[in-house]
This record gives C-alpha cells, sequence and structure tokens, in this order.
C-alpha cells in the first residue's frame, strides 16, 4: 500500500527557499486544531495541546488505512502565531502569545472519521485535551514564505525583513495569522539546525 505524503503533493506549500521569500498561492487543506495561550516552552496548556494532536492524527491515520485501505504519512506539527498586542508578538512576550497548533489530514479523510477518530483517541489515551480538538478547513489564499534554518528564538531578524522591508516593498499587508511549520523534530534536532517553514498570508495594501 502507497503512502501519501501531503508534503509532496503539496510540494509548494511544505517547500521554500532558505533565509530569501517565495510567494505562494495557498489552497485550501483540512486539519486537526487545537487552540490555546501561553509560552510554549512553559505552558502545560501547549504540550497537552501537542499531544492530543499527535495521538488524534495516528489514530486517524490507522482507522483510514483499515476503513478506506488508504495509508499516509502523518504531516508536520503546524502553528498559528498571535497575540492581543502585536507588539508582544515581536517582543517574544511568549506569556502573552496565542496560538492554534494543528495537523493537516489528506483530502479524502471527511469529517465524520476525523471526528470519530478524535473520540477513540479520547477512548484510548484518556487525554483532557482531545475534547477541545477541532476538524477544520483553512483557506489562506496568497502568501509568502521563507525557510528559517535554526533556533525558534532566532526567527525574529528574518520576520523583521519581511514585515518592513519585503512586504511595503511590493505593497502587501497581512491579511492571517503568522504560521508556522516545523519540519524537524526538535527531540531530535539540534536548535541550529531546526528547520520552519515561516508564512505570512497576504493581500495587496490597495
Amino acid at each position: 500500500m502507497e503512502k501519501f505524503d501531503i508534503k509532496k503533493a503539496c510540494k509548494a506549500l511544505y517547500s521554500a527557499p532558505a533565509e530569501e521569500f517565495a510567494i505562494v498561492d495557498g489552497y485550501p487543506l483540512n486539519y486537526l486544531m487545537i487552540d490555546g495561550a501561553g509560552d510554549p516552552n512553559t505552558a502545560p496548556e501547549y504540550k497537552a495541546a501537542v499531544e492530543a494532536l499527535y495521538a488524534a492524527s495516528y489514530t486517524l491515520k490507522f482507522m483510514s488505512k483499515a476503513a478506506l485501505h488508504r495509508d499516509y504519512v502523518v504531516p508536520p506539527l503546524e502553528g498559528l502565531w498571535w497575540a492581543k498586542d502585536m507588539t508582544d508578538f515581536v517582543a517574544r512576550r511568549k506569556d502573552r502569545w496565542r496560538w492554534t497548533m494543528m495537523i493537516a489530514a489528506p483530502d479524502f479523510i471527511e469529517r465524520p472519521m476525523a471526528e470519530d477518530a478524535i473520540v477513540k483517541a479520547k477512548e484510548k489515551k484518556g487525554l483532557p485535551a482531545l475534547q477541545r480538538l477541532r476538524f477544520e478547513r483553512l483557506e489562506e489564499g496568497q502568501a509568502v514564505q521563507t525557510l528559517h534554518v535554526g533556533s525558534y528564538d532566532n526567527e525574529g531578524p528574518i520576520l523583521k525583513r519581511l514585515h518592513q522591508e519585503f512586504l511595503p516593498a511590493r505593497q502587501f499587508t497581512p491579511s492571517g495569522h503568522h504560521h508556522e511549520i516545523y519540519l524537524s523534530d526538535p527531540r531530535k534536532t539540534p536548535a541550529e539546525k531546526l528547520k520552519t517553514i515561516l508564512r505570512q498570508p497576504v493581500r495587496p495594501a490597495s
């Protein structure tokens, strides 16, 4: 059974030039999502959210293989990030951050199966955060993205260049939350080698 890999099927959305900017036309993708707030390095809510996402995503993968005879690679973790006062986001005051963490699902996965996977994962794992998961379609439209190599805490300079130089020069303005796609496993990868796609949905400034 051949495994579907969303990173290959949607290559434009899961690859980008390192430290340079690419304009992409996004298209809708389905996600398991969970909302929260607080510093991802220290907030128990964040750790619980990510654990719940992976539990449901792997349950869904095995359900797809059994019921649909379609296997797939569980996609990477992604996150939407913002703050009530965006200066808190720029200044990296992480305790004031808000986030939606998410993992994509192939288009052949329909809502009933995804919601059933959440229920089954909760029955098996007993993780309280699973009750906060939802299945939702996200469409960001046009966006600008880059590949950042290095620590998450070193994203500041490239984001500053994106928002203060690249977007104004091309007469773009942000139209959605800052979006990150984590291509590396931080448990196994040194901080200086982490690969993260940084994406900003945009619209014409005029």
